[in-house]
Parts: C-alpha cells; sequence; structure tokens
C-alpha cells in the first residue's frame, strides 16, 4: 500500500507544476494586451495666414457674333449664269462671288448711250438757234416771244442732255451689279442658289453670306443684381475698381478649355433687358487661327475688381454644419483647437475667398483635423498646399531633410524621420 502512494506523487508533482505555467502565461499575455495610450497632443498640419493681392473674376454666360457679317443679294434681276467662289473659302473684298445672264443690260446700255447722243445733238441745235436770236432781238428783227421761246428750248434740251446722262450711268450700274462682288473681305457660308436660277433685285433670301471673324466679338451678359453688389463693394473699399478701358477678358471654350488669346473689354451696355434682368458686355477677341465661330457658346472671364488684402483658404479645411454655416479649425495660443465660424464671399478655384472670420497670422488646420476636436492640444507642424495635386497638403521640410511626423488614419505617425531625398524601402526603381 505504502509502495502504490510513492507512486503517483511523481505524476501529481507534474501536473501542478503545468498549472502553475499556464496561469503564468495567460498572466504575461494580458499584460502584453493592455491597451497603449498616445504620448503628447496630437500632431497637425496648418498653414498661417497671409494677405495677398488677389484679382477677382466674373465668369459671365455669352455667344461669339461675327465681327463683320454681310448678307450678299442681288441688286439686279436676272439669269444667275455661274458662281465664281468656293463655298466655305476666304474671300477678298471686291471679289466676284456670283455671274448673271448681262445681254439685256448691256442692251439697256447701248440704248442710254444713243439716247444721250441724240439729246446732245439737239442740244447743239437750240443753242445755235438762242445764240442767234439773241443777237436778232436786239436790232428788233424778231419778237420777244421767238427769243423767250428760243432760250426755253435751249435750257430744256440741255435738261434732256441730263436726263439722258442719269440713264446712262444707271445702265451702267446696272450693268455691273451683273456681275455679284463681296462687299466684305471674311469667309463665305453656304450658297443658296445655282446657275441657272432666276433671282431678284432685293430679294428676301441672302445668296449667301460673308462673315469676318478675325477678330470677333463676344457678347456676354451680366446680372444686374450682381452689378449692383460689384457697385457697392466698390464704394465700400472692398474691392479696388478696375479701370474698364484696360479690362482684359478670358475666354473659356464650352469643353472647359482656356483660349489661348485674351480679349478687350470694348462696351458695357447702360440698359437693363426687361425680360431677363441682365447687362450686355461685348470683348473684342482675337482669332488668327480661325478657332472661334459665330454663335458658339463660351465663357467669359471678367475681371471685376482687385482684393488688396484677400485671405485664401483650401476649400478642405472647411466644413458646414446642416444649416450651411462655414466654419474651420484654428491653432490658438498654447497650441488649442478653436473652431471659427466664417463668412465666404466666394470660391477662387481650390480656395475660398474669406470675408471675415479670420485675420492675417492665425494658424489653420488643413490637415489632421478629423482626429481633433475643439479644445484639444495639438502639434502643429507647418504644411504648404500642392495645387497641382488638388490642394493637398505636403509637409514642409525642415533643415535636416525630414519631413515632420502627420498621424495617419489609423492612428499610426507617417513620414517621421524619412529623408526627402532617400526613396523608400523596397520601392521599386
Amino acid at each position: 500500500m505504502a509502495q502504490t502512494t510513492d507512486r503517483r506523487r511523481p505524476h501529481r508533482g507534474i501536473w501542478l507544476a503545468t498549472c502553475a505555467l499556464l496561469l503564468g502565461l495567460t498572466a504575461c499575455g494580458d499584460k502584453g494586451q493592455q491597451p497603449t495610450t498616445p504620448q503628447g497632443p496630437t500632431p497637425v498640419g496648418v498653414i498661417t495666414l497671409q494677405p495677398q493681392k488677389q484679382q477677382l473674376d466674373a465668369t459671365l454666360p455669352g455667344r461669339t457674333r461675327a465681327y463683320l457679317s454681310a448678307e450678299v443679294r442681288p441688286q439686279v434681276s436676272g439669269i444667275l449664269q455661274q458662281r465664281l467662289f468656293t463655298e466655305g473659302a476666304l474671300v477678298q473684298r471686291g471679289q466676284a462671288l456670283y455671274q448673271l445672264d448681262d445681254r439685256s443690260l448691256r442692251a439697256a446700255v447701248a440704248s442710254a448711250e444713243a439716247a444721250l447722243a441724240k439729246a446732245e445733238a439737239s442740244a447743239r441745235t437750240q443753242e445755235a438757234t438762242a445764240r442767234r436770236n439773241a443777237e436778232l432781238v436786239k436790232i428788233y428783227a424778231i419778237s420777244r416771244q421767238a427769243f423767250d421761246e428760243s432760250q426755253a428750248a435751249a435750257a430744256q434740251s440741255r435738261a434732256d442732255v441730263g436726263v439722258a446722262r442719269a440713264n446712262l450711268e444707271t445702265a451702267r450700274i446696272n450693268l455691273r451689279y451683273s456681275r455679284i462682288e463681296a462687299p466684305i473681305a471674311g469667309r463665305t457660308s453656304l450658297s443658296s442658289v445655282t446657275p441657272g436660277a432666276l433671282v431678284t433685285a432685293n430679294q428676301a433670301n441672302a445668296l449667301t453670306t460673308i462673315v469676318q471673324m478675325d477678330p470677333m466679338y463676344v457678347d456676354f451678359t451680366q446680372s444686374s443684381t450682381d452689378l449692383l453688389q460689384l457697385k457697392r463693394d466698390w464704394e465700400a473699399g472692398r474691392y479696388q475698381k478696375v479701370d474698364g478701358n484696360q479690362a482684359r477678358v478670358r475666354i473659356r471654350l464650352d469643353d472647359g478649355s482656356d483660349y489661348a488669346h485674351e480679349g478687350r473689354l470694348q462696351f458695357a451696355g447702360m440698359i437693363v433687358n426687361d425680360t431677363t434682368g441682365t447687362v450686355t458686355l461685348r470683348a473684342v477677341v482675337p482669332n488668327p487661327d480661325g478657332l472661334l465661330m459665330p454663335g458658339m457658346y463660351v465663357q467669359a472671364l471678367l475681371p471685376t475688381g482687385v482684393a488688396s488684402d484677400a485671405l485664401l483658404i483650401p476649400q478642405q479645411a472647411v466644413s458646414r454644419d446642416l444649416t450651411g454655416r462655414a466654419s474651420v479649425l484654428v491653432v490658438g495660443e498654447g497650441d488649442v483647437v478653436e473652431k471659427r465660424t466664417v463668412e465666404l464671399a466666394r470660391a477662387l478655384g481650390s480656395r475660398w475667398l474669406v470675408d471675415s472670420g479670420l485675420k492675417a497670422g492665425e494658424r489653420l488646420v488643413v490637415d489632421g483635423f478629423q482626429r481633433i476636436k475643439p479644445g484639444d492640444k495639438v502639434s502643429p507642424q507647418a504644411v504648404e498646399l500642392n495645387a497641382k495635386n488638388g490642394g493637398a497638403a505636403i509637409p514642409t521640410a525642415p533643415e535636416d531633410g525630414k519631413r515632420p511626423a502627420l498621424p495617419a488614419a489609423d492612428g499610426q505617425t507617417v513620414g517621421q524621420g524619412v529623408d526627402i531625398a532617400a526613396p523608400r524601402a523596397g520601392a521599386s526603381k
């Protein structure tokens, strides 16, 4: 019996040792899973607001118009014999476009020339008779009535000569009109008639249209409400007025691209359209390449003023509540975050023009604001905004060539101790 008890003691010792080891491992595991709290304030990216001179533009809808436009119509009636131009081609002023059948017009010229010759011959006879009667009346060889009748006949013959000359000139003009010429230089449109068609003088339908497209007009409209507000801003001194005679207009095409040539404001209307409530403005735009065509929809970027001390903030730094009120986060004294309500004037690209709520020299949070709230103490890091990357914040490199550390989305820090010039480990070359 005693021997059996002695055999079981080693097994009991092993079991106790195993339990003790498991308890120790469990304790170590619990100790390793205890949550760690971050040390120090949260790093955030900030920019220091600096006033700058900013030109303010108004984007206005508009249409292109031909600088000169002429509808070609016949001035005499006749049968069209020939079209002398290529549709859509450039023509010069005075270039022949159409040729009409001119046989009847040439006959009219010949008839007018003969009538003039007849009138001139009759006038010479009447003039000679009047001169003779003037001598005879002095010696009382003829009556005074005969003298007066001869003088009247001479005057009438001179008038007949004038009428004949005018008829001849009219006939020659009509003959010239049989060859229809371009009244201006420009590009032609489609021809509405073909050879063999009968055309009439001053008909309603144009034979073709010629437009001069270099330069071009751009007519655009501005709301009278916006114009009144702009005048109030000028009077209040918020913006400096741009000289209308020196205002250059930039054009944006319908596909969103910018036109290469700037125009100049030529005319600003003074009458408000009672239907649309807008004022019409006109700019002259160079068109050497012929890219602009009449009737195109464009947008005109018109400079309306200059803000001498403008504060511009990136759009990603602005948040809005349910009522649409805009606010930003500012790092105040002691690096404590403050929530600031701001009034925004307008959008300028990827930035907002601040109307009120901020002042120069304040530090605006532009990166990392998702992990902070008002009242938190933070570690502000100066960053630069990359305009080529949609205004994304890029940490400013200090003198040691290391980027400052900013928290990532999972609470880890990124960029800490990374040499700007050195490639990342494992990156493909």
